[in-house]
């Protein structure tokens, strides 16, 4: 299987007989590091185009699992209208249907040196809608948290109704699992609204992502819908 990725992801440097390299993003330690029955589409970072991007979607099979491969050095406002395009295409598709099949980014593994993989089946990129602040949370603890493409981020906390946090801090200093959960009570139910710079490389995307997706639990919760702004 591994020999069929590596050929999969080599189809992408040759396009209309001309060489196109894709710079795939980086990840410390996949959760996922072999996914089976898959086709691939490519996202390449390309200055000649209006947008900077070639879209290769050809090679997909709506029954199969499918590795999106972007180009690191695109960022959010370049890439992810592509990437909402194929999730409409996936939920569209009537004939041949799978409904096991997945969406997987392609990464590079830097602990294992090889290829790793980032879910996002369920993701729901919202775009130029700006996250309410003020929206109705519940009951429970929600953080929404925003990520500039400045290295620094914005956590505002509530307590149903309650803003009972506001802080801009240094992404460096403070991204880690103590910053945002200080405290943890024994059954409370955090929900985690995310939200991006639409300046934001992917590369810097999918670091965010996986280091947050270490910092939940079964109490804590990262919502599936995302907003790029």
């Amino acid at each position: 299987m591994k020999k069929l990725l590596y050929l999969l992801l080599a189809t992408a440097f040759l396009s209309c007989n001309n060489e196109r390299v894709l710079q795939l993003p980086e990840i410390e330690s996949a959760e996922i590091i072999e996914v089976l029955d898959v086709s691939p589409a490519y996202i390449f970072y390309d200055e000649t185009q209006p947008d900077s991007t070639l879209f290769n979607r050809k090679n997909l099979i709506g029954t199969t699992n499918w590795l999106v491969n972007v180009d690191k050095r695109l960022t959010l406002k370049q890439a992810i209208p592509h990437i909402q395009y194929l999730q409409d295409k996936r939920k569209k598709a009537s004939m041949h249907k799978n409904e096991a099949a997945k969406n997987y980014f392609t990464c590079n593994d830097k602990s294992i040196k090889s290829l790793g993989f980032f879910e996002f089946t369920d993701v729901n990129y919202t775009t130029d809608v700006e996250l309410d602040e003020n929206q109705n949370t519940g009951n429970h603890r929600t953080l929404l948290i925003h990520f500039f493409n400045d290295d620094n981020f914005t956590l505002n906390e509530f307590m149903g109704d309650e803003q009972v946090k506001s802080d801009k801090v240094n992404l460096k200093q403070h991204f880690n699992f103590k910053y945002f959960f200080p405290y943890s009570r024994t059954n409370e139910k955090i929900s985690v609204i995310l939200s991006f710079d639409k300046k934001m490389s992917f590369q810097k995307y999918i670091s965010i992502r996986e280091k947050m997706n270490y910092f939940i639990n079964r109490k804590n919760v990262i919502v599936n819908e995302e907003f790029i702004y």
